[in-house]
């Protein structure tokens, strides 16, 4: 059973299927993880339901932001265990000039404190990891996000983080325009929508990437060489 099968009809399940969508592209020999925003102005600084997260930070995804970061631990622990690159595309503090579009379309992201920009603890970056600001959805819009990847031989890149349906989706487009592979861990991305959230993890896997449990990533992961 897939996670966007109440939200996704069998028929268009199967129309998809039909026309030849949805192929698995699996992993190269070189991987990378992009934890994307996972900070406290997305996740709050304590687990509490969304619209009690939201009054700390509006941007908060409340619960499901921290079921997420339980679950990205120990995915971090096997690129740390094996070298990997680990990469941190994150929103920067905004100034008044970031405003433009953005702050149009999400006025509260301009208010965001310090402590909202800080990464949460239980992922934080750890010395050699790379630090990635950007002030868009994708992370590798206007940034060295290729630079890095290309740098260190990349082939793949893990996406995880917040939100499904925006900086992922993005980062996760623009990774494979860019003939990377792309595989995203259903449980360490998350979305303030939980429809959103699961009709673009069924977009993104019929398009642009494998999209599977994070207990079978890391199985595929510790099959590489």
């Amino acid at each position: 059973m897939n996670i966007w099968d109440d939200v996704i009809s069998e028929d268009e399940q199967k129309a998809y299927a039909a026309a030849g969508f949805g192929r698995p592209s699996g992993l190269g020999q070189r991987p990378a993880l992009l934890i994307i925003d996972v900070q406290y102005r997305t996740v709050g600084t304590e687990r509490k339901p969304f619209y009690e997260a939201i009054k700390e930070f509006p941007t908060s995804c409340g619960e499901v932001a921290w079921d997420a970061v339980s679950a990205l631990v120990p995915l971090i622990q096997v690129f740390r265990d094996r070298g990997w690159p680990v990469m941190y595309p994150h929103v920067a503090p905004k100034q008044a000039y970031d405003g433009g579009r953005l702050a149009e379309k999400v006025p509260a992201i301009m208010g965001v404190s310090a402590k909202g920009y800080e990464f949460v603890a239980e992922i934080a970056p750890q010395p050699g990891d790379v630090l990635i600001p950007k002030k868009h959805p994708s992370a590798f819009f206007g940034t060295a996000m290729c630079s890095h990847l290309i740098d260190k031989q990349i082939d793949t890149v893990i996406v995880v983080g917040c939100s499904t349906s925006g900086c992922v989706r993005g980062t996760a487009v623009d990774a494979f325009s860019l003939n990377f592979k792309v595989a995203i861990p259903q449980e360490c991305v998350y979305d303030r929508s939980i429809t959103s959230h699961k009709v673009n993890l069924f977009d993104l896997g019929q398009k642009y990437a494998d999209v599977l449990p994070t207990v079978d990533l890391i199985a595929r992961l510790h099959a590489i060489a």
